[in-house]
């Protein structure tokens, strides 16, 4: 109803103000180290214009999409913006605000960076992400530093979180020969903020068997919008990879920009096909903004970690870092 009654009245005027102090005002998570829930900090500004952009009014009234036109080039703009020097000033102001422990990247003195672009898809230092069970291919782990909902089938990812009339793997990948080995298998759908870390790694262990780049647009991917009829996975611009396991089937794994990316970007290597990666193993980035990866499993292959299970079943993310387990082989019937 009206997202959820403009989502719930801005969340009671956000606490009565108390949260707008330290831009906690995005959506309520779960902290997977702690268990603790909290809330995403996101610009007040920001969190007010999606529920004004994405909803049934707006959605009614803006048939012609001028208005989400005009912020994918807003958001081109912003990505250009971010390569030049001019842009290094913000970096200080943003790591501190944010809390960026800088100690776990490299470098981690923000005076080696030379646009805020450069800092933004900063490389983690080695060792400080642990990868889950590494010389285990019978495992999944966890591709970014996120917020994660998995679902058992893509059916149920359209009743809990993502609206779009049209969602589905096959519009997803633009191929229905592909889209019809993933259709009704699990899902895994992690989202980054731009205060995240912005490359992407591997969830698996296999042979690159195929790799395709899609153009589109740059659309938000914050829960408001995920949560409207927009189909905003299916419109953005993408690469995906397909890797090809022993013990998970084939794998699809699908980087999709958003609002303020510049590029979405799976290294050379990655796209050739026939070579071996190990889960974990850096897969690619995005460039400035937030951004969202879909991976998805063939059906009956995986079984996901039960905490990431229930806590998706109420329509919550759990915030989790790049190494961490998602799941495992399911065992042959």
């Amino acid at each position: 109803m009206v997202l959820g009654l403009l989502h719930r009245a801005v969340d009671y005027v956000l606490s009565c103000l108390k949260l707008a102090q330290n831009r906690e005002v995005g959506w309520i998570t779960v902290d997977r180290k702690t268990g603790r829930r909290i809330r995403e900090q996101q610009p007040l500004l920001k969190k007010l214009k999606l529920l004004v952009l994405f909803n049934p009014l707006t959605e009614w009234l803006d048939t012609t999409h001028a208005m989400r036109l005009y912020i994918h080039r807003k958001s081109e703009r912003a990505g250009r913006d971010e390569a030049t020097m001019a842009s290094k000033q913000q970096i200080k102001a943003f790591v501190e605000f944010y809390k960026i422990k800088m100690e776990d990247f490299q470098p981690s003195d923000i005076s080696a960076y030379p646009t805020f672009e450069d800092f933004f898809v900063r490389a983690h230092k080695p060792g400080s992400r642990p990868i889950y069970a590494e010389d285990d291919p019978s495992s999944a782990v966890v591709v970014a530093d996120s917020r994660v909902v998995v679902y058992e089938t893509v059916q149920q990812s359209k009743k809990l979180w993502i609206k779009g009339y049209d969602f589905s793997i096959t519009n997803l990948v633009m191929d229905n020969r592909l889209g019809a080995q993933f259709d009704d298998g699990a899902v895994a759908s992690f989202r980054l903020s731009p205060q995240d870390y912005h490359r992407y790694h591997s969830p698996v262990t296999g042979k690159i068997k195929l790799f395709r780049s899609i153009p589109g647009d740059y659309y938000q991917v914050d829960p408001v919008a995920l949560q409207s009829d927009i189909d905003i996975l299916d419109r953005n611009a993408r690469d995906y990879v397909v890797v090809e396991t022993e013990h998970l089937g084939d794998v699809l794994f699908v980087a999709i920009g958003a609002t303020d990316v510049g590029s979405v970007k799976i290294h050379d290597r990655w796209q050739m096909l026939g070579n071996e990666i190990r889960k974990g193993e850096e897969l690619g980035y995005f460039q400035f903004g937030g951004s969202s990866i879909i991976v998805a499993f063939q059906k009956g292959r995986i079984l996901f970690d039960e905490d990431l299970l229930s806590l998706s079943k109420e329509a919550i993310a759990m915030d989790v870092e790049v190494g961490m387990s998602l799941g495992r082989a399911a065992t042959p019937t």
